[in-house]
């Protein structure tokens, strides 16, 4: 696996959910939405790739990587849509967890099980 992958795969999987969220709320799919709702995940990403990296000796592709970009991801993320004025319901901090979480951790997952 390339080691730019799992950055990648992390960054698509973050703006994936915000195409799918803004579908299912049948939000326009313009390139200024799907930015405006994805770039606060964004950052969380950003933020738990820095700190998963300054904090852990495993690799991105391991779950524990993977739990603290998806922790950052989340927590990010929903502090900055408090801060832009977007929702931050409990139902969907709940239901953006779990996308989040299936997403994030899911291809690590099946990264291991498959042995690459």
């Amino acid at each position: 696996m390339s080691r730019a992958l799992p950055v990648v795969l992390d960054v698509a999987l973050v703006v994936l959910f915000a195409v799918l969220g803004r579908r299912s709320h049948a939000e326009g799919l313009d390139l200024a939405g799907v930015a405006r709702t994805a770039g606060p995940f964004l950052a969380g990403t950003a933020a738990g790739w820095l700190v998963a990296s300054l904090t852990l000796d495993s690799g991105p592709r391991s779950l524990a990587f993977g739990a603290v970009v998806l922790a950052c991801t989340v927590v990010v993320g929903m502090l900055l849509r408090r801060v832009l004025g977007d929702g931050t319901a409990p139902s969907f901090v709940v239901v953006a967890t779990a996308v989040l979480s299936v997403l994030l951790l899911g291809w690590r997952l099946v990264a291991r099980l498959a042995g690459s």
